[in-house]
């Protein structure tokens, strides 16, 4: 029998509603699944995609990553894992630095036998690419077979991924497929397969109001799939529909009703009562103990232009515009360099002009328009969409995201894994860390 841990997802180093502490946040549910590996016997920790949040993540994130792994390598616990389109880059990727410190296994088409069990492994590739993509695999002689992947599969809502085809197009026969992508908890057999999401491992947009989890994964006949929650923190969701005549004074009692401390409040308005200020309700709960405070007033607003945008989270709002635009690859690098990214405001202008010189030389297709990001998953927008800087795929928006993010798996051909650059080392092994930037 294989036991393992499969989860994915893990946004590390999103600092969510811009709070520091919900990047710690982040990582330390990570560190929760590290630390029910070791202390539950399992075999190996299966990570189905988007380790980080960002595919240029900070060095804390990284630091604190590696402190993780080293974990699971000291209690012999491997870390097998893909690349999502979050954290993909164009350039080798993070996966293959930590694999090379011995710290990881990234999965492709080549088995790696955990006990009795195969498991392969297929990144996130854009819908653009898929015609192209072969599902042939080396073959193995283990009792087992499981195939991980990220992006949003049949038969769950919002898909364009067909499962079915995938596994008729497939030479190995799989007994389970763990996904990534989709940031809702959900499980089906298809073809004989059990087709399952873990979930996120932290809540990436208020959509997510479900608890957060991973799955517990047992290969001994068929498959056995189950759900383990993860003491994450806790969020409290209001919603107040106030009656004509009824405003503030009516959100605040409802408000006080829910345990605030250490929470983040998601505050949404609806109804026929009075105009409320959002800041009149984010100070009252704040002075009860709430960590971070977000009131959205969803009624109609009497004014000749039609607003569709709330302010609830700025960055989300602008994530989803970009995804709704279509951009090509190129644009949404410039964007994240302009917008998002880490480089210092003096050095924004000669990094663009480096990056687009670099896209000319290399990838002349970064500049073709994609195509305009559908709705999808709720959360996954807010994830997926901007794979190009902040992301899920059970909130608002969905894995479409790879148009949006246009870096997922950029380099992609007809394989099932991303391809893989060679990275220049010196004679003593290392790596330098701008061949995996």
């Amino acid at each position: 029998m294989t036991r393992v841990i499969h989860t994915g997802d893990t946004h590390i180093g999103y600092q969510q509603y811009h709070s520091p502490e919900r990047r710690r946040d982040f990582l330390a549910a990570f560190e929760q699944v590290v630390a029910d590996a070791v202390d539950g016997d399992f075999d190996a920790v299966v990570h189905a995609g988007d380790l980080f949040h960002d595919r240029r993540p900070e060095l804390q994130d990284l630091l604190g990553t590696l402190s993780a792994l080293r974990t699971l390598s000291d209690a012999d616990v491997p870390f097998l894992a893909i690349v999502g389109n979050h954290e993909s880059t164009r350039g080798g990727q993070w996966l293959d630095l930590f694999e090379r410190l011995g710290l990881a296994v990234r999965l492709g088409r080549e088995p790696r036998v955990i006990g009795d069990t195969a498991f392969y492994g297929l990144d996130h590739v854009p819908p653009s690419r898929r015609d192209e993509l072969d599902y042939r695999f080396e073959p193995h002689d283990a009792s087992h077979a499981a195939l991980v992947a990220h992006g949003l599969f049949t038969p769950f809502a919002h898909a364009n991924w067909d499962t079915e085809a995938v596994l008729d197009a497939s030479n190995v026969a799989f007994d389970a497929v763990l996904l990534g992508d989709n940031h809702v908890t959900d499980t089906a057999k298809v073809k004989g397969a059990w087709v399952t999401y873990c979930g996120s491992t932290e809540r990436a947009s208020a959509a997510e109001r479900a608890g957060r989890g991973y799955n517990v994964v047992e290969f001994d006949g068929d498959a056995d799939v189950r759900r383990r929650a993860l003491d994450t923190r806790p969020f409290a969701f209001v919603e107040v529909d106030l009656a004509e005549g009824e405003g503030v004074d009516r959100v605040r009692e409802q408000v006080g009703q829910h345990d605030l401390s250490d929470a983040v409040v998601v505050v949404e308005i609806a109804g026929d009562g009075e105009p409320v200020t959002p800041a009149a309700v984010e100070e009252f709960a704040t002075d009860r103990g709430a960590l971070v405070v977000r009131v959205t007033d969803r009624r109609e607003v009497d004014t000749e232009a039609e607003l569709s945008v709330t302010f609830a989270d700025p960055d989300e709002a602008v994530r989803e515009r970009i995804a709704e635009l279509g951009l090509s690859a190129a644009a949404i690098d410039v964007d994240e360099t302009v917008r998002a990214s880490k480089v210092a405001d003096a050095n924004v202008r000669d990094d663009v002009r480096t990056r687009v010189e670099r896209l000319v030389d290399e990838e002349p297709g970064a500049f073709a328009r994609a195509p305009p990001a559908r709705d999808g998953p709720e959360d996954e927008r807010e994830a997926d969409d901007e794979s190009a800087d902040e992301g899920t795929a059970d909130g608002p928006g969905a894995d479409e995201a790879s148009a949006s993010d246009g870096a997922a798996a950029p380099d992609a051909g007809a394989d099932v894994d991303a391809e893989r650059p060679s990275a220049s080392a010196s004679d003593d092994g290392q790596v330098s860390m701008e061949d995996f930037l």
